[in-house]
């Protein structure tokens, strides 16, 4: 599973998800068997050439049609801050799916 996650930095320490259009970083991270196999971060959204099947973000109303449009699953990371705690909640299914509703 690959996933998106908009970040304030590049250390996956210290990182935390932010709202898009304050993002300093995209961070992709390889999911498999519930662990992180891999990650990397871009400065842009157009370097990035790994498929995305989900992208995370931290508020409902941001503009995500564009992934939609993808074809990638949208969900909310509505109270999680540091990307630990988002895939966190994201392998406990705690998260909101856009695609379905709140």
């Amino acid at each position: 599973m690959t996933i998106l996650i908009p970040t304030d930095n590049n250390d996956i320490e210290e990182a935390k998800i932010t709202l898009l259009d304050k993002l300093e970083y995209w961070i992709v991270i390889d999911l498999q068997e519930g662990k992180i196999q891999n990650y990397n971060f871009y400065k842009t959204r157009e370097e990035i050439k790994e498929f995305t099947e989900v992208v995370i973000v931290k508020d409902q109303n941001e503009y995500v049609w564009p992934f939609m449009e993808e074809g990638i699953a949208v969900l909310i990371a509505p109270l999680q801050i540091y990307i630990e705690d988002v895939i966190e909640a994201f392998l406990f299914k705690e998260l909101h799916d856009l695609n379905i509703g709140n």
